[in-house]
């Protein structure tokens, strides 16, 4: 009888954060698909407008900008998801001298705002003539994103057992052949949530992209967004069209992984 209350209160509690987590979402949504003028006068509604998206797209150039985003978001993924594992490979599974030191170097920056460093960064790229180009974006942010990486697949490589790797090295396998073979197929879902934590970061990054681009063809499609909404600072339902544009591929990733992405948050890899 306890056990059914206090599962009744845990869900309750639940319940009620996550309508407190969804309400400005629907709000925002809801607002996208009202009209200008029914947005204005509040408790009227008149239909569903999709209008408003099609008039967001071609207005604020979202197609030009969420070709950016997409472009420096799976680049600094795929970047990032390779030197990680190779990393986190080396750290978790291997003993070499200054494997801590190494490894707590590259835990800085985790530790480092990239408030604390644009400027000097800025100044960097652009001696490299790297300022308005996508490498702008994509080297800083993979930066950031190996050293989440790399602890993040160290704490899952060292739950996985030893057993696995040395029996494939018995059978005449190679360290490479034993991490891409053996290991790594176990820790899809820690493999797959890292990609998705650093998607959805590298697609929500604003502050870098305000810095280091000046082309409008460059821009991404949080920092469009923003000029989008200099531009349109009283029409509440062209804004909240063109924020529901930016959001949905994220909203999309996550869906189409939400199982892997929950398997990996749950399993080895936030053991350490």
């Amino acid at each position: 009888m306890i056990a059914r209350r206090e599962q009744a209160f845990t869900y309750t509690i639940l319940g009620v954060f996550s309508l407190l987590a969804l309400a400005p979402i629907a709000g925002i949504v809801l607002t996208a698909l009202q009209s200008p003028d029914t947005v204005k006068a509040f408790g009227s509604f008149d239909g569903i407008h999709l209008g408003n998206f099609s008039k967001a797209w071609d207005e604020g150039n979202f197609g030009s900008y969420l070709k950016s985003s997409a472009i420096v978001a799976v680049s600094v993924v795929a970047i990032s998801s390779i030197l990680s594992i190779l990393a986190g490979y080396a750290f978790g599974t291997m003993r070499f001298r200054g494997s801590q030191a190494l490894f707590y170097l590259f835990l800085l920056g985790l530790t480092i705002p990239t408030e604390a460093i644009i400027v000097p960064l800025y100044y960097d790229l652009r001696d490299l003539s790297l300022t308005d180009t996508y490498w702008a974006l994509i080297l800083p942010q993979s930066g950031v994103s190996i050293a989440f990486g790399t602890f993040w697949m160290r704490a899952f490589l060292r739950s996985v057992p030893r057993s696995l790797a040395e029996a494939a090295r018995l059978d005449g396998a190679t360290s490479w052949a034993a991490l891409w073979r053996v290991v790594l197929p176990l820790g899809r879902p820690a493999v797959l949530t890292m990609m998705v934590l650093v998607f959805m970061w590298t697609w929500n990054e604003f502050l870098l992209a305000l810095v280091m681009v000046s082309d409008e063809s460059l821009r991404t499609a949080p920092l469009g967004l923003a000029f989008f909404q200099g531009r349109n600072t009283s029409d509440f339902a062209l804004l909240a069209s063109g924020s529901v544009i930016v959001a949905l591929p994220v909203v999309i990733l996550y869906v189409f992984l939400q199982r892997h992405f929950i398997r990996g948050m749950l399993t080895g890899a936030v053991k350490g």
